[in-house]
C-alpha cells in the first residue's frame, strides 16, 4: 500500500484528490496539511511514501519548502502539483529534488500513474515537460535569460509581472523589502532590462504568467 500526504491550501482540492486515490486498491491518503510550515512538520513525524506538494502554498514558496523536506528526509518521493506555466516551474521542481511534476488539470487516472512511478522510485513528468527537458539538453546555447536567474530571482519576477509591489514581494516572500530589492537589481541585470514595465513584457513574451 502506497501511503500519500496531501500539502495544499485548498480544502476542495485535498478533498478532491482524495476522492481520486480513494477509488483505487493501493493508494491512501494519510496525511494533511494546509500550509509549509504544516508540511515540513508532517514530513519529519510521520511516515508515508509520497507527498503530494503544491508549489503555491501560503506562507511559503513550493521549491523553499520541497528544499527543506528534502534536506530532512532525502529519500522521499515528492509530486510537485501546480497551476502554473508547466515547463519552467517543472524544471526548478526537479532540480530541487522533486520525484516528479503534475499540472493540476492532469486527468485523473495520470495522478495515480505518477503516484506510483514516483513511490517505485523513478521520475514522473509528463510528455510536455520530457520535450522540453530534451530540448534544453540538446541546445544549451539557445536557453532563455530567465533561465540563468536563481529560484528566488525567478520567483521575484514572478510577483512583478503579477503587478505586486515591493512591500507585497517581501510580505510573500517572508525576505526584507531590502533584499527583495537586490533580488529585483540582479534579475533586471540578468535580463538585460531596466524597469518593472520592461519585466512585465519580458515575462509575457515568454508566458511566464497567466
Amino acid at each position: 500500500m502506497i501511503s500519500v500526504m496531501i500539502a495544499d491550501d485548498h480544502a476542495i482540492v485535498r478533498q478532491g484528490l482524495k476522492q481520486i486515490l480513494s477509488e483505487t486498491d493501493d493508494i491512501k491518503v494519510t496525511g494533511e496539511a494546509e500550509t509549509g510550515f504544516q508540511a515540513i512538520k508532517i514530513a519529519r513525524q510521520q511516515d508515508f511514501n509520497v507527498m503530494l506538494l503544491d508549489i503555491s502554498l501560503p506562507d511559503r514558496n513550493g521549491i523553499e519548502i520541497l528544499k527543506q523536506i528534502k534536506k530532512d528526509r532525502p529519500s522521499l518521493a515528492v509530486l510537485m502539483l501546480s497551476m502554473h506555466n508547466e515547463h519552467e516551474f517543472a524544471i526548478r521542481a526537479l532540480k530541487a529534488g522533486a520525484s516528479g511534476y503534475l499540472n493540476k488539470q492532469s486527468a485523473p487516472a495520470q495522478l495515480v500513474v505518477a503516484i506510483r512511478q514516483v513511490a517505485a522510485g523513478d521520475k514522473y513528468v509528463s510528455p510536455f515537460v520530457a520535450q522540453e527537458l530534451a530540448n534544453i539538453i540538446n541546445s544549451d546555447t539557445d536557453k532563455p535569460l530567465h533561465a540563468t536567474l536563481s529560484d528566488r530571482e525567478y520567483q521575484t519576477l514572478c510577483f512583478i509581472a503579477a503587478g505586486k509591489t515591493l512591500s507585497e514581494i517581501s510580505s510573500e516572500m517572508f525576505l526584507s523589502p531590502k533584499t527583495v530589492s537586490v533580488y529585483r537589481a540582479r534579475l533586471l541585470e540578468k535580463l538585460k532590462l531596466t524597469n518593472n514595465s520592461e519585466i512585465i513584457r519580458y515575462a509575457i513574451k515568454n508566458k511566464l504568467v497567466d
